[in-house]
C-alpha cells in the first residue's frame, strides 16, 4: 500500500476500495487507534492569509434559510455529536446533501454511478440517475461529486463529477424533465470539463454550483505519492487546483471563464484556476451565512489539513503542496520557502487519522450550541472536530469519535448536517450527543 493519504481508499474497514492504491511510493506504518502523543492544532493568520477584498473571483454568501440564521452562540463551546442513523443498505455512498429547492429531499451518490434519493426519512427505491456504465469505480475513482444549479426548481439542472472508464475526469450535466420528481433522464447529458488522470488515485471530486451560476470544481494533483509531475505548483495544468467556471455553453464551446477570474486573460496560466497548490481536496464548502470558504485537503504522509479563504477574497492563492504539507515543509524537507503560501488554519497529524473530510459550518437550528462551527472529520478514524468559524481557531475542538467511515457531510434546506458512511453503507444525521 502506498503512503498516499486517501480519501475513499483509505478507509481501512474497506477491502474493496484499499486494493486500488497500488500506486508506487513509500509505505506508512498503520494509523493507531489510540495514538499516545496525537497534535491537532490550530494555526494563527499569516501574512499571506490578509483578506484581499478586491471583487474579481470572489466566493459569494449562499442565500441564507427564509427565517435567516440564529446569531452565533458566544462564548464558542460547541457540543459533543453523535449520529442518528437516517438510512442504510446504500452501495459505497459517497456524497449526500439537497437540491435546495424546498423539497425536503436528500440525494446521495453511490460509488458506483447512481444517484439514490431519500424522501420523508425513507430511500426511494429506484435510482435518481443511473450511469454506472459510463463511470469507472473502485479505489478512488467512481462518480464523486454531485451539485444543483441555483436555477434547479425551475430547469433541473445538475452537474456530476466522475471518472469515465478509460480513469480521466469528466464534469457534465444533466436534467431532470421534472424537477420535483424523484427520475432525471440520463440521455441528457452534456460533458462540460474532461481532465486527463496520469495515476489512480487523487481525482478530487468535490463540486459546488454557486448562486452567480459559476461551478466550482475541486481536482486532486493527479496522484502517486508526492506529486511527481509537480501538478500542484504547475498553473498551466487543471490538476491540484480549485476551478471556477460557468457551465452554460456559449456557441461552440462548453463552459466559459468568468472575466473576473484572478488569471482570466492570460496566456501563460489556466484561466479556470481560482486557487492551486492543493493536494486532494476531496470536500470543500461555502458557509451559507458569511460566504467563506472552507477545504479539507488530503495529506501526504503525515499532515491532514482545513484552508480557509474568506469572502470578498479575489483568489489566486496558493496552499503550498507540494512545498508543504499541512504547515511543514515537505519538499525541501527543511529550509522551505513560504513567502506567497497560505497556510491551513489547523491541521492534525497522523496519530488522528489518515484522511480529512472537510465539512460545513453549522447553520441549522437543531444544535444551537454548534451554529458557527465548522465541522470536519477524518475518514479513517471517524473522529469529527470543530473549529469556531468567527476565528479560524483558536483550538479545534474533538466533537465525537464515531467509528464511521466519513467520506463526506452534506446539508439539507434547513442547514442541518449529515454525513455519507462509505464502509456502513448508511447516510446519518448529526445530533447532540445525549
Amino acid at each position: 500500500m502506498t503512503s498516499v493519504s486517501r480519501v475513499i481508499v483509505a478507509l481501512l474497514a474497506t477491502a474493496s476500495l484499499l486494493a486500488a492504491c497500488a500506486e508506487p511510493g513509500p509505505t506508512v506504518a498503520p494509523v493507531p487507534t489510540t495514538p499516545s502523543t496525537p497534535t491537532l492544532t490550530a494555526f494563527p493568520a499569516s501574512p499571506s492569509d490578509e483578506p484581499n477584498t478586491s471583487a474579481r473571483g470572489s466566493p459569494s454568501p449562499a442565500a441564507p434559510s427564509p427565517a435567516g440564521p440564529p446569531p452565533t452562540a458566544a462564548p464558542w463551546d460547541p457540543p459533543s455529536l453523535a449520529l442518528a442513523r437516517v438510512v442504510s443498505g446504500l452501495q459505497r455512498p459517497l456524497w449526500v446533501g439537497s437540491a435546495g429547492d424546498g423539497s425536503g429531499r436528500l440525494f446521495v451518490l453511490e460509488q458506483g454511478g447512481t444517484i439514490r434519493v431519500i424522501r420523508d426519512g425513507r430511500l426511494v427505491s429506484r435510482p435518481y440517475l443511473d450511469i454506472h456504465d459510463r463511470v469507472s469505480a473502485g479505489g478512488e475513482r467512481g462518480l464523486l461529486g454531485l451539485a444543483f444549479a441555483p436555477t434547479f426548481a425551475r430547469d433541473g439542472r445538475f452537474y456530476v463529477d466522475a471518472t469515465d472508464p478509460a480513469g480521466n475526469t469528466f464534469v457534465a450535466e444533466f436534467r431532470a424533465p421534472d424537477p420535483a420528481a424523484d427520475t432525471a433522464d440520463p440521455a441528457s447529458e452534456r460533458v462540460i470539463l474532461r481532465i486527463a488522470q496520469p495515476f489512480a488515485n487523487h481525482n478530487g471530486g468535490g463540486i459546488i454550483a454557486r448562486p452567480d451560476g459559476t461551478l466550482w470544481i475541486a481536482t486532486g494533483d493527479g496522484g502517486s505519492a508526492g506529486d511527481p509531475q509537480g501538478n500542484g505548483q504547475r498553473r498551466t495544468t487543471l490538476l491540484g487546483k480549485l476551478l471556477r467556471i460557468d457551465p452554460r455553453a456559449a456557441g461552440n464551446v462548453p463552459y466559459t471563464v468568468p472575466p473576473d477570474n484572478p488569471f482570466a486573460g492570460r496566456t501563460d496560466v489556466r484561466g479556470e484556476i481560482w486557487a492551486y497548490g492543493l493536494r486532494n481536496p476531496w470536500r470543500f464548502s461555502f458557509d451559507r451565512a458569511t460566504g467563506d470558504l472552507w477545504i479539507g485537503d488530503v495529506g501526504q504522509d503525515r499532515w491532514e489539513e482545513v484552508d480557509l479563504v474568506r469572502a470578498g477574497d479575489a483568489g489566486g492563492r496558493n496552499f503550498g503542496w507540494n512545498v508543504m504539507e499541512g504547515g511543514h515543509c515537505y519538499a525541501p524537507a527543511d529550509g522551505c520557502r513560504t513567502e506567497g503560501l497560505t497556510l491551513p488554519v489547523a491541521e492534525y497529524d497522523h496519530g488522528q487519522g489518515c484522511a480529512i473530510t472537510g465539512g460545513f459550518v453549522y447553520r441549522g437550528t437543531a444544535i444551537p450550541a454548534l451554529i458557527g462551527t465548522y465541522v470536519y472529520a477524518d475518514s479513517c478514524s471517524g473522529r469529527i472536530w470543530g473549529l469556531d468559524a468567527a476565528t479560524g481557531g483558536p483550538k479545534p475542538r474533538l466533537l465525537a469519535s464515531t467509528g464511521a467511515s466519513i467520506v463526506s457531510f452534506g446539508e439539507d434546506d434547513a442547514g442541518e448536517l449529515f454525513v455519507a458512511d462509505v464502509a456502513g453503507g448508511a447516510v446519518s444525521r448529526l445530533v447532540a450527543a445525549p
